[in-house]
């Protein structure tokens, strides 16, 4: 009788190990595939206030420039001091070297400032792209005195957009207010 009751446990016994095993895989496969999910989850509420404007080149390159593009109303420019919409970080992204402004720059990423004047705005494209630093004019790469003009019906929230000008020429336009300024770039 021993012998045949422990014939019968021990197929059971494999049985039961096969059945916590693939348990244990149903558990780890839905785990894996909702991980992405709360990564969504996770992402802070002004992600959905990120815009991104991009210039595409003849030869297919790219740059481009991602912003927050929300109506807070802390974002007012003031004359002469470094600005960015929302406070948040403005990344220009480039697949290819530039000019702006007589200097070259290399394909990456840089963080981008503007500084609104009354009669002029500049253009800063800035070294540091750490998403919580301050405004450090030594790690400016290059400014470009952009030109202005005045919009008919005033924008209520920062609104930047590209035009491509020319087959390695791209105007980044900066709307705000009753100001529309743009500075120019080229592919070189």
């Amino acid at each position: 009788m021993w012998g045949i009751h422990a014939a019968r446990s021990a197929p059971r016994g494999r049985r039961q190990h096969f059945v916590e095993e693939s348990s244990m895989r149903i558990l780890m496969i839905g785990v894996i595939m909702l991980c992405p999910l709360s990564f969504v989850f996770a992402q802070d509420a002004s992600s959905a206030n990120t815009a991104t404007t991009v210039c595409t080149f003849d030869d297919g390159q790219q740059v481009s420039v991602q912003y927050n593009n929300s109506a807070a109303k802390a974002e007012e420019p003031h004359n002469g001091k470094p600005w960015r919409p929302a406070n948040a970080p403005m990344i220009l992204f480039t697949q290819t070297a530039l000019t702006i402004n007589h200097v070259d720059v290399a394909p990456g990423a840089y963080s981008v400032w503007l500084i609104p004047d009354k009669k002029n705005w500049t253009f800063v494209v800035n070294k540091n792209v750490k998403p919580d630093a301050s405004y450090d004019e030594a790690q400016d790469l290059v400014r470009e005195s952009m030109e202005i003009g005045q919009l008919s019906d005033p924008a209520k929230q920062a609104d930047l957009g590209f035009a491509h000008s020319s087959a390695k020429q791209c105007s980044l336009r900066v709307y705000y207010g009753r100001t529309g300024a743009w500075a120019e770039m080229g592919e070189k």
